[in-house]
């Protein structure tokens, strides 16, 4: 469990609505890994745009993520009652695992020759490696949404604006970090 956009936000949107939408953001990865998956096997194939395609991406990402972070350090006190708004935490956790550069990296380097390797010698293999790496990407951010749940009630007032606000930092480092990436892998800095 590595601290990182998705996981923010599984606590952002679990303390602003409840553990369902910060459940929803968890399971984020089970949307958009499918497509990042055959993505990064096809830029496998297309090496020369690889740095530049995950360059735009990290851009991108970067964008999305200053929003959610200016979200994060608008937060208002926690009223206890759930919002009628609509949070749209699986579009949120979607975007922000599509949007982030390393699931793209993880199954350029790791995930998709991993799998090859282990398809190579059963196809159980290779699925059990996508099981086990699905449940314990997902499981330990659900795990987070469960705690963060039950914590809820310490998180009112002023440690719950605190956290937010802080959450709201993290979310700004992360967008930094991935600008910074960004012009790296675009050849811009």
């Amino acid at each position: 469990m590595t601290p990182g956009p998705l996981l923010a936000l599984v606590i952002s949107q679990t303390l602003k609505h409840n553990v369902a939408e910060g459940l929803k953001v968890a399971l984020a990865p089970l949307l958009t890994d499918l497509p990042i998956i055959l993505i990064t096997l096809y830029l496998f194939i297309q090496l020369a745009h690889f740095h530049l395609i995950l360059g735009i991406i990290s851009l991108l990402g970067c964008l999305f993520i200053l929003h959610l972070s200016y979200q994060s350090l608008q937060t208002k006190p926690l009223e206890m009652r759930p919002k009628a708004t609509d949070p749209k935490s699986l579009r949120k956790g979607a975007l922000v695992n599509a949007l982030n550069p390393h699931p793209y990296l993880f199954w350029c380097s790791v995930g998709a020759p991993t799998m090859v390797k282990a398809q190579q010698e059963s196809s159980f293999g290779a699925m059990a490696f996508l099981a086990g790496f699905y449940l314990f990407l997902v499981g330990a951010k659900v795990g987070t949404a469960l705690v963060v749940s039950r914590s809820r009630t310490f998180f009112a007032g002023r440690t719950y604006l605190f956290t937010m606000r802080i959450l709201g930092v993290l979310l700004f480092v992360f967008a930094m970090l991935l600008f910074r990436d960004g012009l790296r892998l675009t050849g811009m800095l």
